[in-house]
């Protein structure tokens, strides 16, 4: 289990650093735009869509790594009042109904994508279907972190949770 979770961290790794890349890059394209329709009077097509599409890559991976690390949204209040054996128990319910949406991601992603597929994206002339890539992909990862997790929990390894130091690499 520590192999695995030493793969994962290093795959959480490589995707935190292509969000943060990707944010990068974005804000760089945005300010060329500016520049170049607000000063030189011209203007970029290609720069507003491929800003959006690398947004869409930086956000769903970013959601992916905050999964793995513990810092995706949860409620609470029950868990100060039961005893730490069903906490473990409902955080295992919690990350299974997480990995199920990541499968939401996925399947409905990879069909908005097989629809668009023949379409071009104006400004880029790629398929449509590179749009809808970061939602199965931040798919595939949120369920990949969300098992792991689980079998982390299962093994009496440590999973980290928003506001917790647990070390999970």
């Amino acid at each position: 289990m520590k192999t695995i979770a030493l793969l994962t961290g290093r795959l959480a790794r490589v995707a935190l650093w292509v969000a943060g890349i990707g944010l990068v890059l974005m804000t760089v394209l945005i300010a060329a735009q500016v520049f170049w329709r607000y000063v030189l009077n011209d203007s970029i097509i290609w720069t507003e869509p491929a800003s959006v599409m690398i947004m869409g890559w930086f956000i769903f991976l970013g959601a992916a790594v905050g999964i793995r690390e513990g810092y995706h949204l949860s409620f609470d209040v029950l868990l100060y009042v039961v005893p730490q054996r069903i906490k473990l128990v409902l955080h295992s319910i919690s990350d299974l109904a997480v990995a199920s949406f990541g499968v939401g991601m996925i399947w409905y992603g990879w069909q908005l994508a097989e629809k668009t597929a023949g379409n071009k994206l104006p400004g880029l002339g790629i398929s449509g279907a590179f749009d809808f890539a970061p939602i199965v992909a931040g798919g595939v990862l949120i369920v990949l972190f969300s098992t792991e997790r689980i079998a982390r929990r299962a093994a009496g390894l440590p999973t980290a949770r928003f506001g917790e130091e647990a070390e999970i690499d």
